[in-house]
């Protein structure tokens, strides 16, 4: 008698142990129904369209561009306003050095046009002496009708040598009249270049001082060396980007799909965003575009990866680009499956299983699994949709509870 009350009491201990072990596992019924196939990427939101402001393209002449001040990151800038301003103490010796040479050459040139003036007034003069010196010799010529054969051939030698001077003097006034224009070409011409470099300096000057074409949030770039965002004192080339000026009516979200997903993917998908600086908030868009080529993840990574893009319904002061955002697109839609949660699928090797719960504890069963999203996983084969699976592994260390 004594040695079946004590088996007794044995059998209940167990049973006792057994119910609170079994107890310290999480379980759930396995789900059927209508499933959604999910995937989640993060991305980065940016505008649909933007304005780049660039460093200015000046001369080599003037050496490198410096910055001396810049808008604040993330400022928002009305049309008009200055955006960056850079330093201009070489073009300014520039203009200075310049401003003086050309000042120089107009008081050249004026003293060449009155020397050119009081060279022609003097020729002009000895052209006039020979044409009345030639008038001369011609009443000369004219009169000796009556003097002997000799003094004829005289008069006549002389009003020869007359008419000669007369076409001497008019051919130096010709030829010093092409040598002027010639002179005051060249002379103009430099003093059109000296204005040329003069204005260049000038217009250069003015777009050391960069100003926004439009309303909008100055975004800063990143030097390409320094990995940092544009500051004071750094010295971009002409022509590097320097700020993004988006138009935050139109935003977008660039996410990277890997190779495995992205085929999924197609153009009209609904997705669903959120951003990582307002997680209470959500936004709806559409995949618009997926790009044909893929990309390395990194530069350290042979992991392909594709860019697709997703535009945002509405606007949102609250967008900004540059924000992280998490990005739920809805695969597809499956009527009538089996699914459990992602947290009772285990995983050896190549083979899928759960542990269902029986009446003494939990059993191991293989499974086949289809698609998922972040918190389920379609089952295909190995459940009826009758079981009960367990949500943590009963056979681990911490939990005592019994499998069979």
């Amino acid at each position: 008698m004594k040695l079946s009350s004590a088996l007794l009491l044995i059998f209940l201990f167990t049973i006792s142990c057994k119910t609170r072990e079994t107890r310290q596992v999480p379980a759930t019924w396995v789900r059927s129904g209508n499933f959604s196939e999910e995937l989640i990427e993060e991305g980065t939101l940016r505008a649909v369209s933007s304005i780049s402001i660039n460093a200015p393209a000046i001369s080599f002449r003037y050496g490198g561009l410096k910055i001396t001040s810049m808008v604040e990151d993330g400022k928002e800038v009305h049309r008009g306003d200055t955006l960056v301003i850079f330093d201009l103490s070489e073009i300014e010796k520039a203009i200075v050095d310049n401003e003086q040479k050309l000042m120089i050459a107009n008081a050249e040139l004026e003293k060449m046009i009155a020397s050119q003036q009081s060279s022609i007034d003097d020729l002009e003069a000895d052209l006039e002496i020979s044409r009345l010196s030639r008038e001369i010799s011609m009443i000369n010529f004219e009169q000796s009708v009556h003097e002997s054969e000799i003094t004829r051939q005289e008069i006549a030698l002389r009003l020869e040598n007359a008419d000669i001077a007369l076409e001497r003097a008019k051919e130096r006034i010709e030829n010093r009249k092409k040598i002027n224009q010639e002179d005051l070409f060249q002379k103009k011409l430099s003093i059109q270049q000296l204005q040329g470099i003069l204005d260049e300096a000038q217009l250069a000057a003015k777009s050391l001082f960069v100003v926004s074409p439009a309303n909008g949030i100055a975004i800063l770039e990143r030097n390409w060396m320094t990995q940092q965002k544009w500051a004071v004192g750094e010295q971009p080339y002409s022509g590097t980007k320097l700020i993004e000026l988006p138009d935050l009516e139109e935003m977008m979200a660039e996410i990277r799909v890997n190779e495995v997903d992205v085929s999924k993917i197609l153009p009209g998908m609904e997705v669903v965003l959120v951003a990582d600086a307002y997680s209470d908030k959500n936004y709806r868009g559409k995949v618009t575009a997926i790009a044909n080529l893929a990309q390395n993840k990194d530069n350290t990574s042979r992991i392909k990866v594709f860019p697709v893009q997703i535009s945002i319904e509405g606007t949102s002061e609250e967008l900004l680009p540059g924000l992280t955002v998490s990005c739920k697109i809805r695969i597809r839609e499956l009527p009538d499956v089996l699914f459990i949660p992602v947290e009772a699928l285990f995983r050896e090797q190549a083979s899928e299983f759960v542990y269902v719960k029986t009446g003494s504890g939990f059993r191991r069963q293989d499974i086949k699994t289809g698609p998922s999203n972040i918190d389920f996983i379609v089952v295909t084969e190995g459940l009826s949709g009758n079981e009960e699976v367990a949500m943590a592994d009963p056979v681990s260390s911490n939990n005592s509870t019994r499998t069979e």
